[in-house]
């Protein structure tokens, strides 16, 4: 190994050595459920995050919204917890905010297959716009 590649192994070892536990936590974030203790039982769950960010796929800035999500679940239920870490993984992504709300339900159909989900984006005005954004899925 060369100079520069040891040079390039130690910097990669201590940047994720000086990581935060948070930023390790959003890093590994995935989307974790647990059985509905209500199976049989329609019920509506309805959860906001009002701290979304990500970034402008064409300028970079940052994009800030409240995400807004509702479903009725089936046999599994999103752990709160894992939700917020999946969503703060958006944070240094650049992604449209239609690409990100329609992936935010993909993934979140895939990982608990709710009877029905909604997931709304309510974006900060930027440059006098104002973007909501709102997709659905039914079983």
């Amino acid at each position: 190994m060369n100079n520069h590649q040891t040079e390039e192994s130690m910097s990669q070892k201590s940047s994720t050595e000086a990581m935060k536990y948070g930023e390790r936590q959003i890093l590994e974030g995935e989307l974790i459920t647990f059985p509905n203790p209500r199976v049989g039982r329609r019920y509506s769950i309805n959860i906001t995050l009002p701290e979304y960010t990500c970034k402008c796929p064409f300028s970079g800035y940052p994009d800030f919204a409240t995400i807004h999500v509702t479903y009725v679940p089936d046999e599994r239920v999103v752990e709160l917890k894992a939700l917020k870490l999946y969503i703060n993984s958006y944070r240094d992504r650049y992604i449209s905010h239609e690409e990100s709300i329609n992936q935010i339900l993909d993934d979140f159909v895939a990982a608990c297959a709710p009877h029905s989900a909604t997931i709304k984006g309510d974006f900060s005005p930027r440059g006098n716009v104002h973007t909501v954004i709102e997709v659905s899925h039914q079983k």
